[in-house]
């Protein structure tokens, strides 16, 4: 064996050893001993063992606590975790146990480990002031093994070049596993096999996403990458066609009748799915009746249905540029549920009366039956709550009235306003981005999230004080940790480089100053630079059974109810809710706290899909552009390269630092900015640069951009 570096084998057989000494109780072994219990009998191996006992002695990692007997340290010489790999192909593997350090592996010490896969990792003795490097000894568990790509065929062999950035090998495909693709098509490819010792994995082609470039291809990639399936099983389709639409009379007898009340739903023009409607009633009191209503997809989806098993997979519906992949069959998403005009709906109400100060004198819980007056896009009740004027105009002034009082109370009990921008595009009859713009958000955007805030907050405070300590009630929350505070301090460091100052004495007073900052920065060239800072410096919301508070809305307690057709933890809630308002006993918190943590992960996973769908059509709108001149604000900043937003419409590339040829730039993380080794020239988060369009990838949803200095 090399004295200077172990050979992967001998890394195996430390491990093997360091399981042996820590399964003896700490009782020190010698060479034979540890060699009896590996089934070891040969001399030259047992001599093999006693050489690595007394080099791993020497280096530390075990001792040697009375002659020719070893004991492993308490030193922990393997970990694991998952790996997070870099753009030079090397990686950080980012521990389970979050009080670890994060483990540098070089490329050739990976052993055929790819992104995000869950390691064995052997950690090197450290050399002082060095970072902790090691190697990879063991791949446990794969994080995906299919990937999206462009086929290359030969005469001999074929290869697949992979779109995902951190996916650093082609896969090797023979021609008996091409299953129709043909050159350049846009595939689906799954690993096979990675045989020791070589380079690239092999693979077969399992779906032909269609012709690189096109639209349908492209959109259908990113859901494949992300794991979204396109299409329901035959089963799932066949029971969501069977369900009846008409209402009988026999349910609505069960329900609280609603369909004498004015009802009527807010929505995006183009949305076809209506999971929430607002009926309104002036009380002969002088005060307000205000139901939240819900569609009851929990009435139609049963419990391990076909339904509900595609449902609980998706866990969510995903909302691409052009178009959304359901989490229920458009059946019931379009159709069924959905709270469409002038038709009978079931629904799960939380209905409330309200005082002219909007304080809540009642509230009360349960199913049930509405028919709604009129659908309204979030333009047209705009335009009622701007003329004051229209159908509803009564209601829906007042509806507002009350919005701004419960808005203002949530802000002054710590709640935070993050305003980013949302970037929309104006697609052509192909799908081709022909325009891009900024969504506006108004009165009637707020006025809705406002009824839907308190419809939340409500049916998660009633359940979580129905019981305490062992009697507490199983349920799925919606959790908000408050921010580290060693991230939100950088971040009040860089908002202070702006003239924005942070006060981090308390929880209330970092929300008021973050709520002064986003007034202050809103339609500044900053705003969306600091506004997505400051999320970062944030929390990730997540869904659990757990009783915690949400940090972002002030609230101690917070769930989702009101979006069942395109969320499953609401289904969950909604089934929960139906349960205890019945007298049953509380649900099994375990079961549930592992679909809570399906949905958190599904819903990244959507988030990332929506994302990636930007990307994409950023890269398609700036691909008509390129040598074409704009206005940017560095938006992030890297050890490779400076991220631009774009002035004008949004849109994202890179400035790689290794095109700046005045000067050799390095990160200065702390600072947000890259520093000029000689010149000392710095460029910061946040500043304006000149840009053109140099070179736009799009199967990688890449758009370099290089400097007009």
């Amino acid at each position: 064996m090399a004295k200077n570096k172990s050979s992967h084998l001998e890394l195996v057989l430390i491990q093997l050893i360091s399981d042996v000494l820590e399964k003896s109780n700490k009782e020190a072994l010698n060479y034979k001993q540890v060699s009896a219990k590996l089934n070891i009998t040969d001399t030259a191996s047992k001599e093999t063992i006693l050489d690595i006992l007394k080099q791993q002695t020497r280096k530390g990692v075990f001792s040697e606590p009375e002659r020719g007997k070893f004991r492993l340290k308490d030193l922990k010489v393997y970990l694991t975790g998952k790996v997070d790999m870099t753009a030079d192909g090397s990686a950080f593997i980012v521990p389970d146990d979050e009080f670890e350090k994060d483990v540098f592996v070089s490329s050739r010490k990976l052993h055929n480990a790819l992104h995000a896969d869950k390691v064995k990792v052997y950690i090197y003795a450290k050399k002082s002031g060095r970072k902790n490097e090691g190697e990879v000894v063991e791949i446990i568990e794969r994080a995906k093994t299919d990937f999206i790509g462009v086929i290359k065929i030969s005469d001999r062999f074929a290869f697949v070049n992979i779109d995902d950035r951190k996916m650093m090998q082609d896969i090797f495909v023979p021609l008996s596993d091409l299953n129709g693709a043909k050159n350049g098509q846009k595939v689906q490819v799954s690993i096979t096999d990675w045989p020791d010792g070589a380079k690239n994995p092999i693979g077969k082609i399992i779906a032909i996403l269609g012709e690189q470039g096109e639209n349908n291809t492209e959109m259908n990639a990113i859901l494949a990458q992300y794991g979204f399936p396109l299409s329901f099983p035959p089963e799932v389709e066949k029971e969501a066609n069977a369900i009846p639409e008409q209402v009988t009379e026999a349910e609505i007898k069960d329900r609280k009748d609603f369909r004498d009340t004015v009802t009527f739903t807010i929505d995006p023009a183009d949305a076809k799915d209506f999971d929430d409607a607002i009926s309104f009633k002036k009380l002969e009191n002088g005060n307000y009746e205000i139901g939240v209503h819900i569609a009851d997809v929990s009435h139609y989806v049963k419990p391990n249905s076909p339904l509900d098993k595609e449902a609980y997979g998706r866990a969510t519906s995903v909302y691409l540029v052009d178009r959304v992949i359901p989490m229920l069959p458009e059946r019931l998403s379009n159709g069924v549920c959905s709270l469409r005009p002038h038709e009978d709906k079931l629904c799960f109400a939380a209905v409330f009366e309200l005082d002219d100060k909007a304080n809540i004198i009642t509230e009360w819980f349960g199913r049930t039956v509405i028919h709604s007056n009129r659908r309204f896009s979030y333009e047209e009740a705009q335009e009622v709550i701007e003329t004051k004027t229209g159908d509803h105009a009564e209601e829906i002034l007042k509806l507002n009235e009350l919005a701004y009082i419960l808005r203002d109370k949530k802000f002054k009990n710590g709640a935070i306003s993050f305003e980013s921008t949302e970037v929309k595009f104006k697609l052509d009859e192909t799908g081709k981005p022909i325009g891009v713009f900024v969504k506006e958000r108004k009165d009637a955007h707020k006025l809705i999230e406002d009824y839907m805030l308190l419809a939340n907050k409500k049916v998660a405070e009633f359940i979580a004080k129905k019981g305490k300590g062992k009697q507490k009630y199983t349920f799925i929350y919606r959790s908000h940790d408050s921010p580290n505070l060693e991230n939100l301090g950088n971040f009040a460091l860089f908002a202070a480089r702006f003239g924005y100052k942070i006060n981090m004495k308390s929880d209330k007073d970092i929300a008021k100053s973050l709520n002064y900052l986003m007034e202050d920065v809103e339609g500044k060239k900053e705003q969306n630079v600091l506004t997505q800072l400051a999320i970062r410096s944030m929390a990730k919301a997540v869904y659990t059974t757990k009783k915690t508070s949400h940090y972002g809305l002030a609230f101690d307690h917070y769930t989702h109810f009101t979006s069942p057709i395109r969320r499953y933890p609401d289904v969950m809630v909604h089934r929960l809710l139906a349960a205890y308002l019945n007298n049953e006993k509380s649900a099994n918190a375990e079961e549930y706290e592992v679909a809570a943590s399906h949905s958190s992960s599904m819903e990244k996973r959507a988030a990332d899909a929506e994302r990636a769908s930007i990307k994409y059509k950023q890269a398609e709108y700036l691909e008509e552009n390129i040598g074409n001149t704009f206005l940017g604000i560095i938006s992030g900043v890297t050890e490779w390269g400076m991220y631009v937003e774009l002035v004008d419409n949004k849109c994202e590339g890179m400035i790689r630092l290794r095109d700046l040829s005045d000067d050799f730039y390095v990160l200065d993380e702390k600072n947000y900015c890259i520093i000029g080794q000689r010149k000392k020239k710095t460029y910061q988060l946040g500043d304006e640069v000149q840009v053109k369009v140099k070179k736009v990838d799009l199967s990688k949803r890449q758009i370099d951009f290089s400097l007009i200095q």
